[in-house]
């Protein structure tokens, strides 16, 4: 265990929390809805300190970072816990499992653990991923202040409810973040648990603060795949920067929507249209590889300058950040 960050002690030995923005008051004994931080006599901790469930070598692209630095390896931990209940997550047995089995499971690493095993791997870069990495933040905020005096990255794969007081104190050491933006206000109340405003406020402030921004909509039939949907998705990452990369991907029943069907790839297609139309420099299609809108094109003059497959990249034609052909900077982190 470890106290926690970002908390304030009240009356009666309750305690609200300010790392999310649940921003969960918790009486003594009692977990805020994350599942992993619990008041111990009026003091809050972190119950997922340096205790990893997973911990695997990953390549950047599967989280998914398109324009930050590509083909390279990120190595990707992992905590239990959650803030979202989100009906179709993919990582349920690990985000969920504290709330099922009220059991804190890992292994026990160290922050210099970590970062030796990324920078013997070769990892360019460590992801907090696979769970909401704002939920085991003093670990991750830890790990990151220390590869950065390694010169390895830090990458985060978030929804997004991170509150502004704990954005501002990683800003610092984060170089890349992708942020699910799932549906609006109806979809994130039934589905997740949670409200769209706070998302929407961290896709800005993290681009205001200098982080490098992707953004993830997995798109589930009936749910937030609509036209209006859509186009008011595309068009509020279009308002913030038109060269945030936008991530459309393809739903497969999973958890509680067992009963949903898969996205069908033209869906994407009308995706990826909208996209366009709002203004958006990149759009891709995931989790259809082959399909062919993984691939990156110039936005200046229409020319394949990556070629994709799945998570592997299969010809790079950029020069110096550059268009091989008519010399467009293209906007990322290379």
């Amino acid at each position: 265990m470890k106290e926690a960050m970002f908390y304030e002690k009240l009356e009666k030995q309750k305690v609200k929390c300010a790392l999310c923005a649940h921003r969960c008051v918790i009486a003594e004994g009692r977990r805020g809805k994350c599942g992993v931080r619990e008041n111990r006599k009026g003091v809050l901790y972190s119950l997922v300190y340096g205790k990893l469930i997973a911990m695997n070598i990953d390549p950047i692209e599967k989280k998914p970072l398109f324009h930050f630095y590509p083909s390279s390896v990120s190595f990707s931990i992992a905590t239990v816990g959650c803030n979202f209940r989100c009906m179709h997550c993919q990582n349920y047995d690990i985000s969920q499992n504290p709330k099922h089995h009220n059991a804190i499971e890992g292994r026990d690493v160290t922050p210099e653990f970590i970062v030796d095993a990324a920078e013997e791997a070769g990892c360019q870069s460590i992801s907090y991923t696979y769970t909401e990495p704002t939920i085991f933040f003093e670990f991750a905020y830890e790990c990151a202040r220390l590869a950065r005096k390694r010169d390895i990255r830090n990458v985060f794969v978030s929804n997004g409810y991170i509150t502004a007081e704990a954005a501002k104190e990683i800003a610092p050491y984060l170089d890349g973040i992708n942020i699910d933006l799932k549906g609006d206000d109806e979809f994130y109340k039934e589905i997740c648990g949670a409200r769209l405003q706070p998302v929407l406020d961290t896709i800005k402030l993290m681009k205001e603060l200098g982080v490098w921004v992707e953004v993830t909509t997995l798109i589930i039939p009936s749910r937030n795949d609509s036209d209006e949907t859509l186009t008011w998705i595309a068009e509020y990452i279009s308002s913030i920067d038109p060269a945030i990369p936008w991530h459309v991907t393809q739903f497969y029943p999973t958890y509680k929507l067992q009963d949903e069907p898969r996205t069908p790839v033209k869906t994407l297609r009308k995706a990826k249209e909208t996209g366009v139309k709002a203004g958006l420099k990149y759009v891709y299609e995931g989790n259809v590889p082959g399909e062919g809108g993984e691939n990156s094109y110039c936005p200046n003059c229409g020319e394949l300058i990556i070629k994709r497959f799945g998570y592997q990249i299969k010809e790079n034609k950029m020069i110096d950040s550059k268009c091989f052909k008519c010399g467009n900077k293209i906007e990322g982190v290379f």
